[in-house]
């Protein structure tokens, strides 16, 4: 079967390693297009990388209004699908922005099969035109592959009807992210946190738990945002600022960061229009090997489960003592280690979400 697959999260190289697990499976000839980067509101321009390649063709295509989520779309679609002629275009996008809208008009012209993506677990109520051109999604498509079992209900309660599979949008390669060859040693209890510093990712809440903290220890943050200048303002008011560093990382660096920490903490904060939807960092911390604290927020513990430390989000107190617990006990952080790993090898791997993926095809394929 020829599938063409539109993606802008696939700039990053880290996320291509899925395509090259696609690309493997029976029966799969694999074009993804991408755009040369995206502009992230938060994280700023995203070039693209080029770090897993084989088996398939990337493309690079142009992208108009880059940067806006609900406007971006990508003005030569209809070119390359007349030029790959696929039976099956699979569109990662959200169903309510105009580069889902704009695929799927030309997708239907071709005959081919389509289906979405979606991590949306909030139910929300956009003004037109974007409520217009989410309900003829909804109506069109073929088929939907939701990042949760949370986001297959949001979908179904706003009236989607046609099947659906829940798969992780990306993996993890367990070969990339792995347990260090020997264990970190070091005074200092090292803490990491990655992500856009944002409210709703509870950066100040984390700052308030660690203020708390007795003993040697050190906080890595991972990511930039608008809350960066208030966080270190927070530090020095707290007198810890002499214990963080702040920085950024390009995909490929991040294994290695993993690799040199003693726990990482996800304190996401649900909030009325956003709550966590999946915690990438979760999975790949937990294939290094990294003991994972998260708050209660979204998809959080459904992620980790039994193999890591859970927390009422917004409970600064009860986070303090789940990193003393595990600051005090080695056994407890080697325990986690061990099931994160396995929870990863299980359900995580950029191969069982690309296995998962083409089933979901192979199925389409056989839809009247």
């Amino acid at each position: 079967m020829r599938v063409l697959m539109l993606s802008k999260a696939c700039v990053v190289g880290m996320y291509q390693r899925k395509l090259e697990e696609l690309a493997q499976q029976p029966d799969i000839d694999l074009v993804v297009l991408v755009p040369p980067g995206w502009r992230d509101p938060d994280r700023g321009w995203m070039p693209l990388e080029r770090a897993y390649l084989e088996g398939y063709d990337l493309r690079v295509t142009p992208i108009r209004f880059n940067g806006h989520f609900h406007w971006h779309y990508y003005p030569k679609i209809a070119q390359e699908i007349r030029r790959f002629k696929p039976d099956l275009i699979h569109i990662d996008e959200e169903p309510y922005n105009l580069a889902t809208w704009h695929t799927l008009w030309h997708a239907r012209r071709s005959g081919a099969k389509t289906l979405f993506f979606s991590w949306q677990n909030i139910e929300r109520r956009y003004p037109p035109p974007f409520r217009w051109g989410e309900q003829w999604v909804l109506r069109t498509v073929d088929y939907a592959l939701m990042g949760t079992q949370s986001a297959a209900e949001v979908w179904q309660a706003k009236g989607y009807r046609k099947p659906l599979a829940v798969v992780p949008q990306f993996g993890v390669d367990p070969v990339v992210f792995s347990p260090p060859e020997r264990p970190r040693s070091g005074a200092s209890f090292v803490i990491g946190f990655v992500g856009r510093l944002v409210e709703e990712k509870g950066g100040a809440m984390l700052l308030d738990a660690l203020s708390q903290l007795d003993g040697v220890w050190q906080l890595d943050v991972v990511g930039d945002g608008p809350e960066k200048e208030n966080l270190m303002a927070q530090a020095k008011q707290l007198r810890v600022a002499d214990r963080l560093t702040f920085g950024s990382l390009p995909s490929t660096r991040m294994p290695g960061y993993y690799q040199g920490l003693d726990v990482v903490v996800v304190p996401s904060l649900t909030r009325p229009n956003w709550k966590e939807q999946f915690g990438r960092v979760i999975v790949e911390a937990m294939a290094c090997g990294v003991p994972v604290i998260g708050s209660s927020s979204g998809a959080i513990p459904d992620v980790i489960e039994n193999a890591g430390l859970i927390f009422p989000e917004g409970d600064a107190a009860a986070l303090t003592d789940l990193l003393r617990q595990l600051m005090r006990s080695p056994d407890l952080r080697q325990t986690l280690a061990q099931k994160g790993r396995q929870r990863v090898m299980e359900f995580y791997t950029q191969a069982q979400v690309a296995a998962q993926t083409a089933a979901v095809y192979h199925q389409m394929l056989k839809i009247d």
